[in-house]
């Protein structure tokens, strides 16, 4: 059996590896496990934050997220997951409405299910959801200009945020990079998430596709807290455990 006590390295290995599996660890729980006190799990998590592995929350540690795939890797992963993901929330647009839909792969699966006669003013930042979008003849799709960022999939610059400016969304169906109770929903480049904060002063309700490997994560910009999300929809492979005492309203899509 390792001492864990003797080996910090071995220590700080396996917390890595719970942090990889679970996307959460509680300080008391690893020092109950490994046989170590609470003070020794702490500087473990300060060490793992300082290298960038983890970021600290009360009570513990979540997995931090570093850099995405890019916009077509991520569309072939888990498209079962995005699929049932994406149907729900498109039943969930309101005809005759203004909705905001930013760029990411389980969006771009829910438009194939928006119904063809459904009166919608459409606004993205993504070029591949215009292009799935561009032969509907009912309403309007308005894309967003700006430079073209190909790990997000999506115009961001300046141009991007100005115009959102002169827009009020009924509804925005907000991409999400990570997404724990403490920590909310956050991304992981700059540009990204002063863009997607801005859209959320633009809008009426949000509402957020959140796969299970996004849940609890946490990336490098803060974007929002829990409870400025109206609606998050996840699959039913995710744990919610954590989440249930949010004043936020999950559905879990079958």
């Amino acid at each position: 059996m390792t001492d864990y006590d003797a080996f910090p390295d071995q220590r700080q290995s396996m917390i890595q590896q719970m942090l990889a599996d679970s996307g959460r660890v509680i300080g008391a729980d690893l020092a109950r496990t490994l046989g170590v006190s609470e003070h020794t799990i702490r500087r473990d998590l300060q060490e793992l934050a300082r290298k960038g592995l983890c970021k600290k929350v009360y009570g513990g540690a979540v997995s931090q997220i570093k850099q995405s795939a890019s916009f077509e890797v991520r569309a072939s992963q888990n498209i079962a997951e995005k699929s049932k993901v994406a149907k729900r929330c498109a039943e969930m647009i309101k005809p005759g409405t203004c909705v905001f839909i930013d760029a990411g792969s389980t969006y771009l699966a829910m438009v194939e299910f928006l119904p063809e006669d459904l009166e919608l003013t459409i606004v993205t930042n993504s070029p591949q959801i215009a292009s799935a979008l561009s032969g509907r003849t009912k309403g309007e799709l308005i894309l967003l200009g700006g430079k073209v960022n190909p790990l997000t999939g999506s115009t961001l610059s300046s141009d991007t945020v100005n115009q959102i400016k002169t827009m009020v969304f009924d509804q925005t169906f907000i991409g999400v990079c990570g997404l724990d109770p403490q920590a909310g929903l956050s991304a992981v480049y700059y540009e990204d998430a002063c863009f997607k904060k801005e859209v959320l002063s633009q809008s009426n309700e949000v509402i957020a596709a959140v796969t299970a490997d996004k849940m609890p994560q946490v990336a490098r910009y803060k974007v929002a807290a829990c409870e400025d999300i109206d609606v998050t929809v996840v699959s039913e492979d995710t744990n919610i455990s954590d989440f249930r005492h949010l004043n936020m309203r999950i559905l879990v899509a079958q």
